[in-house]
């Protein structure tokens, strides 16, 4: 009977890839889940992977045999926990994360609003004002809106998350 659990690994900045690679040698299962994105990468717009959740990675690992051994992996920081004791992460979890994934990656929605389109706000301060599309801005997925409110025009900008396609009545 194998007591290996689920735990969170904290690795050195940048070196998830490396350290999922040194585990696996020492036969560890891990789960490295990655996020699919869109990145100017030498004045040129690619797709790239990256961790999705930086600095970290889930192990399933045996700590009484293998804890000396993870701990000091390549790439590896700590093994996390509290209380100075390894927290675990329950199988339910891994299994969550794994469901939103297609092939290890995740893929965030990107919204597609065209220009004059009507948005319903439903974040933030306006929320629950409706806007019109101008234009998506490449810093930090935003959006720039025109917002016709007591007779004002002003434009806002704001993250994409917080607003939708106003539904039709």
């Amino acid at each position: 009977m194998t007591t290996a659990r689920w735990h969170v690994i904290r690795t050195k900045p940048r070196q998830e890839k490396q350290a999922e690679l040194h585990l696996r040698q020492l036969h560890v299962e891990t789960f490295l889940p990655l996020l699919r994105q869109n990145k100017m990468v030498r004045r040129a717009r690619k797709m790239v992977l990256a961790p999705l959740f930086p600095g970290y990675m889930f192990a399933r690992v045996d700590l009484r045999t293998h804890y000396r051994a993870v701990s000091y992996a390549r790439g590896v920081l700590t093994i996390v926990g509290f209380g100075g004791k390894p927290a675990e992460i329950s199988q339910a979890l891994i299994d969550a994360i794994k469901r939103r994934l297609e092939n290890g990656c995740l893929t965030p929605d990107q919204k597609h609003f065209k220009r004059g389109q009507i948005l319903h706000i439903n974040g933030g301060p306006l929320a629950g004002l409706e806007a019109v599309f101008v234009r998506k801005m490449t810093a930090r997925n935003r959006v720039l809106l025109l917002l016709n409110t007591l007779g004002l025009h002003a434009k806002v900008n704001m993250s994409i998350d917080q607003v939708s396609l106003r539904q039709a009545l």
